[in-house]
């Protein structure tokens, strides 16, 4: 689900959104973990880089973080709730993408290693300042300055070296006046080395249009189109369209990002699954079902409405290829679960109660009965699960965990149960 930039406006019409965080708590104990799994797809929304409100969140909660840009995975130790990183994110969003004037989140960073500032320019308003350096992630911005900033080093010495070349050229600076200046520590705004010259812009009509033309990539994404406007069913037929034109063209196996965007666009990603299901799956939906993993955990993870409209989808699919899958349900169903398209808790409260929303009544009894092997699986899985949890608090209460000062690491020990001598050997007559 989409969700303003700036949080504090509350206009529905407001056109810059962003996807909702989404995280996944991963390990346990010591190694445990939450992985940010769409950071890639916010970050592009505020247009910074995603190590930047990871390492944000790692400022904040005191936590380490850890970037692995190839697999699109931000981490931060720990376990932390997505709404505690939402509501966080806000601050970095404040911090960092608002314009201080104008409040537009349509702002460039320009980093400044030499002299160590980070100046932040607003392309809806004009709007040129500084950011306020006492933050803890300015360090980090610094050392690693955005790759799409123009206030790199590399453009303004190509900038002066062109200056000087036509200096030569017109023969404007003599060998005297060049060595007469060099005598003299003058400042850098004096030498025509100021990195502040790139702040100023030109007001032509011609660059107006050039300008213009130079806006954001997530600024075009996140334009409220007449699309929203229209009913559902026409939205959902839009979104089956795109997908469809996706799959006609070859590319639907790389547009899983693309599809989830145009998803929120039209605002109906909890229907996403159930359009993927009938594009994407067929007769062999147990082979696509790893094809199209990813595809699908964009739209199903943690949204358990998407993962009813999933098992809507397998239901028709089911009604299509009845003679194939039918008796195929319940590995079909395993397979969902497995893959993490299907949360347990989903699954079992489609079980109690036989639905006519996607099939007729007749074949849905038949899909229940045909999954119920399956659903008695989940249940006596659950039920091992929250026995194994109670034998793990029985035996963590006998380990004791001893620190010595002369080790490396912490040493824990297994404690064995003291006897209580002194009530054993209690003489009755004797009191």
């Amino acid at each position: 689900m989409a969700v303003n930039v700036n949080r504090s406006v509350s206009d529905q019409f407001y056109r810059y959104k962003m996807p909702r965080l989404i995280a996944k708590v991963e390990g346990k104990g010591n190694g445990i973990k939450t992985v940010i799994v769409n950071m890639v797809d916010v970050a592009k929304a505020l247009n910074r880089p995603p190590t930047y409100p990871t390492k944000f969140f790692g400022c904040e909660l005191g936590a380490q973080t850890q970037f692995d840009s190839k697999n699109d995975r931000y981490i931060v130790n720990g376990s932390h709730e997505a709404n505690k990183l939402q509501d966080m994110l806000d601050g970095f969003i404040r911090k960092f993408v608002l314009c201080n004037e104008c409040e537009n989140p349509e702002t460039d960073l320009h980093v400044n290693p030499k002299k160590q500032t980070i100046g932040i320019s607003c392309k809806a308003c004009g709007y040129r300042g500084t950011l306020d350096l006492r933050h803890k992630l300015c360090t980090f911005i610094l050392k690693n300055p955005p790759e799409n900033g123009d206030g790199g080093s590399a453009k303004k010495e190509k900038e002066k070296k062109n200056k000087k070349g036509k200096d030569k050229e017109n023969g404007s600076v003599s060998n005297s006046e060049s060595s007469t200046h060099n005598e003299f520590d003058a400042p850098e705004a004096v030498d025509g080395e100021d990195d502040d010259e790139d702040w100023c812009e030109e007001t032509t009509e011609e660059a107006q249009r050039r300008r213009m033309g130079e806006i954001s990539d997530h600024a075009k994404n996140l334009t409220l189109s007449d699309d929203l406007g229209k009913t559902l069913e026409d939205r959902v037929n839009l979104f089956y369209n795109f997908v469809k034109k996706k799959k006609e063209e070859g590319i639907i196996d790389s547009a899983d990002k693309e599809l989830l965007a145009e998803a929120e666009r039209l605002d109906v990603i909890a229907m996403g699954p159930l359009i993927l299901s009938e594009l994407l799956f067929d007769e062999n939906i147990r082979e696509q079902i790893k094809k199209y993993k990813r595809h699908f955990l964009r739209f199903c993870h943690g949204n358990k409405k998407a993962q009813k409209y999933l098992l809507g989808g397998f239901e028709c699919l089911v009604k299509i290829h009845r003679d194939q899958l039918l008796s195929r349900v319940p590995h079909v169903l395993k397979e969902l679960y497995d893959a993490d398209l299907l949360e347990e808790e989903v699954i079992l409260a489609w079980a109690e109660k036989v639905s006519k929303k996607y099939v007729p009544k007749e074949l849905a009894k038949e899909i229940h009965s045909k999954a119920d092997p399956f659903i008695k699986w989940l249940k006596e899985a659950e039920e091992e699960s929250e026995e194994d949890d109670e034998d793990e608090e029985e035996e963590d209460k006998d380990v004791e965990v001893v620190y010595d000062s002369s080790a490396r690491e912490v040493k824990v020990e297994t404690m064995k149960p003291i006897k209580k001598k002194e009530e054993e050997d209690i003489d009755i007559d004797a009191i």
